[in-house]
């Protein structure tokens, strides 16, 4: 049966994103550093076309976040491009030409948008009807593989409080932010987990997390 399952790289003090998002910084200032260790992956760098990298304990992490997901759920912020629905010239994401998803994406935003197909098989499909119907709209799309929740922060937030997550996958970076978006900013107590995992990474700890309520 499909899953939501969501994977995001936070630091010690408990920040997705640095402060001061931009189209120039899209993860603040500073958040770089939170992704420095999948950077490093030759597994990361060769779908993106570039060369070289590591081989390591985070390498396992990695694959494992990408098999099985047939569809990806994200918000308008992570698929960037400013506010307002893009004017003459739409954004049409962060990634170039061929994405690195090549699945159907679902968009979380406020303005409708006819689906954006782009090369390798990802198609962007912008939802204006909720997080249930996102989440709906990527199971069906998903085939009966799992769906990936994307994030950021915000979108994390509302669907771990509606209690919609099924796994929650932490890449723990040793780095401090002191400000920015804080990933569990008024997500309540209710929320109960079960620890699944805990593998130590040469730039990051990785935990997994079955989410029970």
């Amino acid at each position: 049966m499909s899953e939501l399952k969501f994977q995001i790289s936070i630091s010690l003090d408990g920040f997705a994103a640095g402060p001061n998002q931009s189209e120039e910084h899209p993860l603040g200032e500073g958040g770089e550093q939170l992704h420095e260790w999948v950077v490093k992956l030759a597994a990361w760098r060769e779908p993106h076309g570039k060369e070289g990298g590591e081989v390591n304990a985070s390498t396992e992490i990695f694959e494992e976040a990408l098999d099985n997901v047939g569809a990806t759920v994200m918000g308008r912020n992570m698929f960037g491009g400013g506010p307002g629905p893009g004017g003459e010239e739409p954004w049409r994401g962060w990634w170039g030409d061929d994405p690195p998803f090549h699945t159907p994406v679902f968009v979380l935003t406020h303005h409708e948008r006819e689906p954006l197909e782009m090369q390798g098989g990802t198609t962007f499909h912008f939802v204006t009807d909720g997080i249930e119907s996102a989440l709906a709209q990527a199971k069906e799309a998903a085939e009966g593989k799992d769906v990936s929740l994307g994030g950021g922060a915000s979108v994390a937030q509302q669907y771990l409080a509606a209690g919609l997550v099924d796994e929650m996958w932490l890449n723990v970076a040793p780095v401090l932010l002191g400000d920015g978006a804080r990933l569990f900013e008024g997500v309540g107590a209710g929320v109960k987990l079960e620890q699944l995992r805990a593998i130590e990474g040469p730039d990051a700890t990785h935990l997994k997390y079955r989410v029970l309520s």
